[in-house]
């Protein structure tokens, strides 16, 4: 699908349409145009791009590839950038991307996208609606684009903040293997969007130190999708830190609680070890053993197990392991 939108100086108009705007803006010889391809065939979108526009074959190629890293490349009639952003279904951390190329030149403004872009649409629907200005430049409806496609990882990151303190709060209460492998997969989704945000981020600083042609004059836009990036950084950054701790501190609530059960166990062996001794010495089946005919020997043992039993949990009592204030 191709769809457009075709600024007349002229007439001061903003007409929206379909590729029967490229011919007109191709006569009018002053107007901007803003073309968006979206699910065209690859040799549609290349012959349009290369031939129409003159875009350069390579960055054709890059703007068609199903993954590339995010990028910003000055060309002698346009400036080329490509983008990672969220696809229409993501709403959480489980989300998917898609490419979204731009080219930037003079008069027109070229985006495709490997699958439908909301903030492409988002965009649109507001420079139809007058929300933005219908005569605003190519350089700036891209650098409007690129904002709009980092603004949609902020709903993202705040959901994680809040989930972050219903974690926090259920790891103390009742932790459980679901909330450990909740935190696995919160961490690697959050690393996942700290490797998008990083790309773009440094993409866009270098842009800043080293500013294309096509996106002169611009500057104060330029500097606004990076400090959202930045912000947006800090914040996927943080999250994963949390989310770090988070399962650090899980993991040391389970040893403790582990090491308390083994405490108990081994409390339980203890006691059990000097009787079950006792009591195998004089379950043997021999013959002389003096004890056994004197009349108190069996109150004599059941003494000395109940006397070895005290002195142990009184010694464990003493050293705190029974709840007892540890002393010296």
């Amino acid at each position: 699908m191709i769809r457009a939108a075709f600024y007349d100086p002229a007439s001061k108009q903003l007409r929206s349409g379909g590729p029967e705007l490229i011919e007109e803006w191709d006569r009018s010889q002053v107007g901007t145009i803003w073309v968006i391809l979206e699910n065209e065939s690859p040799e549609a979108e290349r012959e349009l791009l290369s031939s129409r526009f003159g875009v350069h074959r390579l960055a054709v190629t890059d703007a068609l590839r199903d993954r590339h890293p995010p990028k910003i490349e000055p060309f002698a009639d346009n400036t080329f950038i490509l983008l990672k952003g969220l696809d229409a279904d993501s709403t959480s951390l489980d989300f998917q991307t898609i490419q979204l190329a731009l080219f930037v030149g003079e008069r027109f403004l070229l985006t495709r996208s490997s699958g439908h872009s909301v903030s492409t649409g988002r965009l649109l629907t507001e420079l139809t609606s007058g929300a933005i200005p219908p005569d605003t430049a190519p350089a700036g409806l891209a650098l409007l684009l690129c904002r709009t496609v980092a603004d949609r990882f902020l709903p993202l990151l705040l959901a994680v903040e809040q989930r972050l303190e219903e974690m926090e709060d259920e790891m103390v209460m009742k932790p459980s293997d679901e909330l450990l492998a909740e935190l696995l997969r919160q961490k690697s989704d959050l690393k996942k969007v700290l490797r998008i945000l990083q790309y773009h981020a440094q993409v866009f600083s270098s842009a800043r130190s080293n500013t294309p042609v096509q996106l002169g004059g611009h500057d104060h836009e330029l500097t606004d999708v990076q400090e959202q990036l930045d912000r947006l950084l800090s914040l996927a950054r943080l999250y994963y830190e949390l989310t770090d701790d988070l399962m650090n501190g899980y993991l040391s609530i389970s040893s403790h609680r582990l090491n308390q059960i083994m405490q108990t166990l081994t409390i339980v062996t203890v006691i059990f070890v000097p009787i079950t001794f006792m009591a195998g010495i004089y379950g043997m089946n021999f013959e002389f053993m003096p004890e056994l005919g004197f009349r108190y020997s069996y109150f004599i043992l059941i003494g000395a197990m109940v006397t070895v039993v005290a002195a142990i949990l009184l010694l464990f009592y003493h050293r705190g392991w029974l709840g007892g204030p540890p002393r010296g």
